[in-house]
């Protein structure tokens, strides 16, 4: 099949088709800038933002797009000394796994990412050609001083550490946060979006973004494809809100991965700590829709998925198949159990999170509190070489040998050492020779994000036929496995059969040691049993698989979305809003106000006329002003609809005598200042108000920052002031407990914006709207102007009463009608504003032309 490739995106933006198509087997990438720098300014041209027409959107699923910081290749100069390159797939990869077990063959998978080695640029575009031909992958190229700012700098020693919980307190610790190291970093992603645009069919392919090295790429990618397909899976921790606040280019993180339209985490603990970072810095509530976690952003829906990566299963078994496999295993039983010694293993990256220290303290306390152990349990700690660089690395090393060196000599004897540290690379077959032998293996990260160690030991320990001989076990034995996890590591949810430690209490990781030694076989075999069911079908096929699908099924809407960008640099995001949803023009309005002889107006208060978090919540002079000039016109009826109290309404507009006033959500209303208030429902007695004060009074004094709002006929409880998270905790359990507790009462519960409020049944906004227009139908002056503009929930009973009665005989026919909300988001409202400052110009506007008409 074939797939498009816009490469020039002014030539896209400006209508024209794009040049030549790349064919499924071969691909010529156009020739670009191979040498990158820093670039001075990360905004585009906004020319490049592109926004296709729905009706040109292919729904067929072509390609998708990995994108990684690293590609799943290894790179070898050949062995003649001469300039060539040889490559061949790195079967380790997770990004080449991913695709291994998904089985379709009608899916592309097209790779994006850096080399492990420095191509010089004269021979960057003969690689790129070959890799892309052959691997289908497309390499970043990156001066060595870039990728050295990039990765080494911003990403090792700045987000790599803070994502670990790992403050900067001082220069010592972790990195301190540096500008340039950050636009290094921009600079890396903005080149990563170049490279992917080379290969990219907007409307068809997915694209997936892997980990930490690249998280404002999606929004580099939102800014050229408005509807781009876009993924993104945080392989690291995220850290809780109060570590990640610290992090002074937070917002602009957390603004860029909501430019995916999917993000996924290992654990809901990493998911949960995002989504609060969310809600308490952005403002951005999550909410939980048949079992799918989303954040809705400008129209866009965001969505959640927590689910932890898996192993390749068939690469495991196949590596425990070898000769060579076997061969070790036999080596490592003369080594061990037939010298009468048993092993506990571990095996970590050397840097420090991953606990080596504390593992070898607690070897130490279990030979020392069980002395008989003393020539029996060897602690086997494989350490790989550290991913990153620095002084903290060297630490860590130093740390360790002279750990090792101390517990040898105080412990050994000639023929027994009880740690044997292996910090030379081992062959994949090694080590899993170790796993097949291992009694117990210890995982004590302090922090790691998923850590695949335990998923590994648990199929080696299954192990097959050929290694059962080795081992001299029967074909029915039953397998069994011990392992001694951290708390703080990714994979220690879905381990429930393992010994859940915390790594800085050393008796009690002593403690596990002892136990996972001295369990009983048949609770050794349980527990393998469940863990292998486990890991062997959630592997890493089916996280591939499971993550496509909830991307698939969120991008399903797109085609039927407009979608336009706003905003500068990094804050740039993408409104998505249904095709008949647009924003009201002052044109438009002024125009159909000047056709038009009667005319009504709706307005809400608080969040329309005033700002939400304004302070003093009086009506301006200039407010009052725009008020009175409305209603001179006799022809126009004005009405402020609002939740607060009728006496504080009459105290703050009273200066406006034609002005109709509803309060409590229209449960008294009035027709002008001089006039009687009347009720929109029958009265009713508020002796609820006994029962559901008490509640109320509960939960503002456990929750602090909220208050109780009392009104004639309503109460409310507003946690505007209280913790975003704890607030909204509150507010949902106390709209539970009123329900409940006044379940016999004639009042409904409703929760708003900050706010859960008890009213009586049937008093809504609407009754107002109907109440007016049935009122000026009375007159005999149906209107031919509408305009009804709100915020919140409440309002919505408005738009759907006035766009309802289009047809109906309470509006003349043809006339102009516009209900708008405010804020660029789901509403029955056809239009929307931003927010009150365009509200307050519009109705200036309006003023001014009624000032005009109004005849002297």
């Amino acid at each position: 099949m074939v797939s498009r490739s816009y490469s020039n995106l002014l030539e896209l933006a400006s209508g024209e088709a794009p040049s030549p198509s790349f064919s499924r087997m071969s691909r010529q990438i156009p020739r670009i800038m191979t040498v990158a720098g820093i670039m001075s300014d990360i905004d585009d041209d906004g020319s490049e933002s592109v926004t296709s027409d729905p009706s040109s959107s292919s729904a067929h699923r072509d390609r998708i797009i990995i994108v990684a910081n690293q590609l799943p290749i290894k790179v070898q100069r050949k062995s003649d000394n001469s300039k060539g390159w040889t490559f061949t797939w790195d079967d380790n990869s997770l990004l080449l796994q991913l695709k291994d077990g998904l089985g379709d063959e009608d899916v592309e998978f097209i790779y994006v990412g850096c080399l492990k080695e420095d191509i010089h640029p004269n021979d960057q575009d003969e690689v790129s050609q070959i890799l892309l031909e052959t691997f289908k992958c497309v390499p970043t190229f990156l001066p060595p001083d870039l990728f050295s700012r990039y990765y080494h700098g911003f990403c090792k020693q700045q987000l790599w550490p803070l994502f670990h919980y790992m403050l900067p307190l001082s220069p010592d610790l972790g990195g301190r946060f540096n500008r340039s190291l950050w636009q290094a970093y921009v600079s890396v992603n903005k080149i990563f979006a170049d490279r992917i645009m080379e290969v990219i069919n907007p409307e068809d392919d997915f694209v997936w973004v892997h980990d930490y090295h690249l998280m404002v790429l999606p929004t580099f990618l939102r800014k050229r494809f408005n509807r781009v397909k876009l993924g993104f899976f945080l392989h690291s921790p995220f850290p809780s809100s109060e570590i990640y606040k610290t992090l002074p280019i937070r917002e602009e993180l957390l603004r860029a991965l909501l430019n995916s339209d999917l993000i996924g985490f290992h654990t809901f603990d990493y998911a949960r700590h995002f989504l609060s970072c969310c809600s308490r810095m952005l403002g951005i509530p999550y909410e939980s829709k048949r079992g799918y976690i989303g954040l809705e952003y400008y129209g866009r829906t965001v969505s959640i998925k927590i689910l932890p990566v898996g192993i390749h299963m068939g690469q495991l078994q196949s590596v425990l198949s070898l000769p060579e496999t076997e061969a070790k295993v036999a080596e490592l039983i003369k080594q061990f159990p037939d010298n009468g010694k048993t092993m506990l293993l571990g095996v970590d990256d050397m840097d420090i999170f991953k606990g080596i220290s504390l593992k070898l303290l607690a070897m130490e306390q279990l030979l020392l509190q069980h002395p008989e152990k003393k020539g029996k349990v060897v602690l086997v700690q494989i350490a790989n070489p550290a991913r990153g660089k620095g002084k903290d690395v060297k630490e860590v090393q130093d740390e360790t040998y002279a750990t090792v060196k101390r517990i040898n000599e105080m412990f050994g004897e000639p023929g027994y050492d009880p740690v044997i540290l292996i910090d030379q690379p081992l062959k994949f077959y090694e080590r899993i020779a170790y796993y097949v032998v291992a009694e117990c293996c210890l995982v004590t990260a302090v922090r790691d994000g998923m850590n695949l160690i335990p998923y590994e030991y648990i199929i080696c320990r299954q192990g097959n036929e050929k290694l059962d001989k080795v081992l001299g076990l029967e074909a029915s034995t039953p397998k069994k496995s011990m392992l001694v996890v951290s708390e703080f590591i990714g994979c220690s949810p879905s381990l429930s059969g393992a010994i859940r430690v915390n790594p800085w209490n050393i008796d009690v990781v002593a403690e596990a040691m002892d136990s996972a030694l001295v369990m009983a076989e048949p609770e050794k075999q349980l527990r393998h049993e469940k863990h292998y069911k486990y890991v062997s079908t959630h592997d890493v096929a089916y996280w591939a698989r499971s993550f496509l699908h909830d991307l698939e099924r969120t991008c399903k809407d797109h085609v039927r979305r407009r979608c336009w960008g706003i905003g500068f640099g990094l804050s740039f995001r993408v409104v998505a809003l249904d095709p008949n949803f647009r924003k009201l023009a002052m044109e438009h309005i002024v125009s159909a106000y000047r056709r038009t002889t009667t005319r009504a107006i709706l307005l809400d208060y608080d969040g329309t006329l005033m700002p939400q978090n304004s302070i003093d919540k009086k009506p301006s002079s200039k407010t009052l002003e725009i008020i009175k000039k409305l209603c001179r016109d006799k022809n126009n009826m004005v009405f402020i609809v609002s939740t607060r109290r009728r006496d504080t309404l009459d105290e703050w507009f009273s200066p406006c005598e034609k002005l109709g006033i509803a309060a409590e959500h229209g449960y008294f209303v009035r027709m002008k200042r001089d006039e009687e208030w009347e009720t929109c429902v029958p009265e009713v007695e508020c002796n609820w108000k006994q029962i559901a004060e008490p509640v109320m009074h509960l939960y503002t004094e456990t929750t602090d920052g909220s208050v109780i709002e009392y009104k004639e006929t309503a109460m409310g409880w507003c946690y505007e002031d209280a913790d975003p998270d704890f607030g909204s905790c509150q507010a949902k359990e106390l709209l539970d407990h009123l329900e409940s507790v006044l379940a016999n009462e004639p009042v409904t519960v409703k929760s708003g914006s900050n706010c859960v409020e008890v009213k009586p049944q049937g008093v809504s906004k609407g009754l107002v709207a109907k109440r007016l227009l049935s009122s000026m139908q009375e007159k005999g002056m149906s209107p031919d102007f509408v305009l009804c503009i709100g915020d919140d929930r409440s309002d919505e009973d408005m738009f759907e009463v006035i766009t309802s009665s289009i047809d109906g005989p309470s509006i003349a026919p043809r006339a102009e009608v516009f209900a708008c909300t405010v804020g660029r988001k789901p509403s029955k409202a056809k239009y929307y504003l931003d927010d009150t400052v365009e509200i307050v110009r519009l109705m200036q506007g309006l003023a001014s032309v009624a000032e005009q008409m109004v005849p002297v």
